[in-house]
């Protein structure tokens, strides 16, 4: 069964992302400057946060433009949901379902190690079934069944 292990060494373990005390408007731009949707807020070594484009939407509708001077600290998701290396793809699927979101970091012990998309989770699980598909016709061709 493929982990969160995997999709990180196909796509790499470089992450995008923010001090505590970036502005929301600098926020935003280097979400547009990255082509990304989601960026980890780091205080120093430790993971403090993070700030999706969902968050975003949320806050202009509530605060419109008077939110873009604040620090993200003050308005990201502090609650980080996670997962680790280790961590199954189906069970990383799973937790983004049930929690309604895109992005999870990958945290090991106390270090972020990257983070992973529902693009990339859903990527992953597709090609390990249709691996699994392939293996399973190689074994039904070459095997012979009796008459």
């Amino acid at each position: 069964m493929s982990t969160i292990r995997t999709i990180l060494e196909r796509k790499g373990n470089n992450f995008w992302f923010v001090d505590p005390e970036t502005s929301v408007l600098d926020t935003v731009r280097r979400l547009n400057e990255k082509k990304i949707g989601a960026l980890v807020v780091m205080d120093g070594e430790r993971l403090a946060g993070i700030f999706s484009e969902r968050d975003f939407v949320r806050l202009m509708a509530e605060q419109g433009t008077a939110c873009l001077t604040q620090p993200v600290a003050d308005v990201m998701t502090s609650h980080v949901y996670f997962v680790k290396p280790s961590t199954t793809v189906d069970d990383c699927m799973a937790l983004m379902s049930e929690k309604q979101i895109r992005h999870l970091p990958v945290v090991d012990g106390k270090h972020v190690l990257g983070v992973v998309s529902n693009r990339d989770v859903v990527f992953e699980a597709i090609s390990h079934r249709e691996s699994l598909l392939t293996g399973m016709e190689v074994l039904i061709a070459n095997h012979e069944f009796p008459t």
